[in-house]
């Protein structure tokens, strides 16, 4: 079943990373520099949702004391992921004036999802958007085993420590980095390299999503009754986006990068809750065209850089007599859905389909108990 609230968030959380890169451009202009400048924090929003929807998907069964398919989950993770991804990949190794920057780094990188631990971004750029990609098939890997692990324990303590040593452990290994690097002050891009990009620095959102996720799946009847006051805790969710905000004033400064990041997951956490619920402000109904945005939004992400690059090259001179940020936003953003479009009927949609059909002829295997 689909939430019209979860397509609303997954919708602005595209639109506002695509807000946010088009600096590689030049920027959009005044009248989009208040959305620009956070746009980075869309994909934390996804990250959050991806914590929600693994989570349900991973915790419901071992809830009700299901085995737990190693093999079909990963293998729908596979197939929801790899199709589009390895399609884009290949057009750009095949066509170097497909990338947004003249550098990149070498394929095997991408392939093995190992980008975000080890790049050169001031000389291999191209495709660098895939670091998400990499904590996300990180996080596919390693959760599944940690939810059966927690399942089997059976103690909410330890699962409550875990978390909080968690937040904390992200905190203190931030902020040891941050001054670490601030005070040799090296010339490289060390808090994208350091910082922004790895794993184990971008843990505080999809740890969000879980815990909403386990949340709903242990705690029904709480989860119920906050569900009656979703509009306070969307309203309370924006004041703490708010104070993330303020946080992350200075994007690369200590402040933000030490508690600004589980400040900015809580708050949109909220924000997911609330679009949980249908009776929410932004559960009752999905704007317009918020569906299908959700639906190519992965797509989109993809490939709507390389796509900025292609439209700078031919238009951008024109755009930039013209002078006006939303005709700019436009321009660009046209021609990045008129591509993802592609990619997602030619390429991710097919995909899941064959994923489906294939995972349907499988005897269920590699079934591990929870107790």
């Amino acid at each position: 079943m689909r939430l019209p609230g979860l397509d609303s968030l997954r919708a602005i959380a595209v639109v506002w990373t695509m807000l946010f890169h088009s600096f590689l451009v030049g920027g959009l202009g005044d009248d989009w520099q208040w959305a620009q400048q956070y746009g980075w924090m869309g994909v934390d929003l996804f990250f959050v949702l991806s914590g929600f929807l693994i989570g349900l998907q991973v915790l419901a069964p071992l809830a009700r004391g299901e085995r737990l398919s190693f093999s079909d989950f990963y293998l729908r993770r596979a197939f929801r992921i790899l199709p589009a991804f390895w399609a884009v990949l290949a057009v750009y190794l095949l066509w170097p004036g497909f990338r947004e920057a003249p550098g990149m780094e070498p394929w095997w990188k991408f392939a093995l999802f190992f980008v975000n631990l080890s790049i050169d971004y001031g000389s291999n750029a191209a495709f660098s958007h895939a670091w998400s990609l990499c904590v996300e098939e990180h996080f596919y890997l390693l959760f599944p085993i940690l939810a059966l692990g927690f399942a089997r324990l059976r103690s909410g303590i330890a699962l409550a420590l875990f978390c909080v040593a968690l937040v904390l452990g992200g905190i203190a290994l931030r902020s040891a980095i941050w001054l670490h690097f601030d005070a040799l002050a090296p010339d490289y891009n060390w808090f994208v390299e350091e910082i922004y990009y790895p794993t184990w620095n971008r843990l505080d959102g999809l740890l969000a999503g879980v815990l909403l996720a386990a949340w709903k799946t242990y705690r029904p009847a709480s989860w119920g009754r906050v569900a009656a006051r979703a509009n306070l805790v969307f309203i309370v969710g924006l004041a703490t986006m708010a104070l993330s905000f303020w946080l992350f004033r200075e994007r690369t400064g200590l402040l933000g990068n030490s508690i600004g990041w589980p400040v900015l997951s809580l708050g949109l956490a909220m924000l997911v809750f609330a679009g949980t619920q249908s009776g929410s402000w932004i559960g009752r109904r999905a704007f317009p065209g918020a569906a299908w945005l959700a639906a190519v939004s992965y797509s989109l992400y993809l490939v709507h850089k390389p796509v900025y690059g292609l439209v700078a090259e031919h238009l951008g001179d024109v755009l930039e007599r013209i002078g006006n940020g939303y005709v700019t936003f436009a321009a660009y953003g046209i021609a990045s859905l008129l591509a993802a479009a592609l990619v997602y009927y030619a390429v991710e949609r097919p995909g899941l389909r064959l994923g489906r059909r294939f995972r349907a002829g499988r005897v269920p295997h590699a079934a591990v108990p929870t107790h």
